[in-house]
C-alpha cells in the first residue's frame, strides 16, 4: 500500500475592507475555488488537474483569519506559488499571507497555537478596558480554540 504524503498550509487571510480586529465570515469552499482560479491563471489545466485530487481546506478560525490547507506533496509548489496571487474571496478584497509550510497537521497546530498567542499578547496590549479575568478567559478561549471543521 502506498503512503500519499501531504503538505499543509498554514495562511493568514487580511481583508483590506475591515479592520485588523474584526472577525472573517469565511466558507471553505470560497477558499478552494480561489484557490484553484488562482492556478488556473498560472499553471493552466496540467495546475488545476495536478491539485485537484487533495487540495482541501481543514481548518479555519474567524477570528484570527487563520486557514489551513491541505495539498498533495509534488503539486503543492503550484499551490504556494499561486497563493500570492489570491487577491479576492467571495469578490472581496484580500490579501493571503503564507505563515507556514508543514508536512503534519500536529505540527501546523503547534504553529498556529504560537501565533495566536502571539496575537493574543499584541490584543491585550492595545485593550485600554479589560473589565474583569472574565473577559480574558473569553477572548483566550476564542483564539485558542484549534479544532479541525468539514467543510462541504
Amino acid at each position: 500500500m502506498v503512503r500519499f504524503k501531504n503538505r499543509y498550509f498554514v495562511v493568514e487571510i487580511n481583508p483590506e475592507y475591515k479592520s485588523s480586529d474584526d472577525s472573517l465570515e469565511l466558507k471553505g469552499g470560497s477558499l478552494h475555488n480561489a484557490i484553484t482560479d488562482a492556478v488556473q491563471k498560472l499553471h493552466g489545466d496540467f495546475g488545476v488537474a495536478a491539485i485537484r485530487a487533495g487540495l482541501v481546506t481543514k481548518y479555519c478560525n474567524e477570528k484570527t483569519r487563520i486557514a489551513i490547507i491541505r495539498t498533495r506533496h509534488g503539486p503543492h509548489r503550484l499551490v504556494a506559488s499561486a497563493l500570492p496571487f489570491i487577491t479576492k474571496l467571495e469578490s472581496k478584497s484580500m490579501t493571503l499571507t503564507t505563515l507556514y509550510t508543514g508536512a503534519t497537521l500536529r505540527h501546523c497546530f503547534e504553529h498556529i497555537r504560537r501565533h495566536q498567542r502571539e496575537s493574543l499578547n499584541a490584543m491585550f496590549h492595545k485593550m485600554k478596558n479589560i473589565t474583569s479575568l472574565k473577559d480574558v478567559e473569553q477572548y483566550q478561549e476564542q483564539f485558542m480554540n484549534v479544532k479541525l471543521l468539514n467543510f462541504n
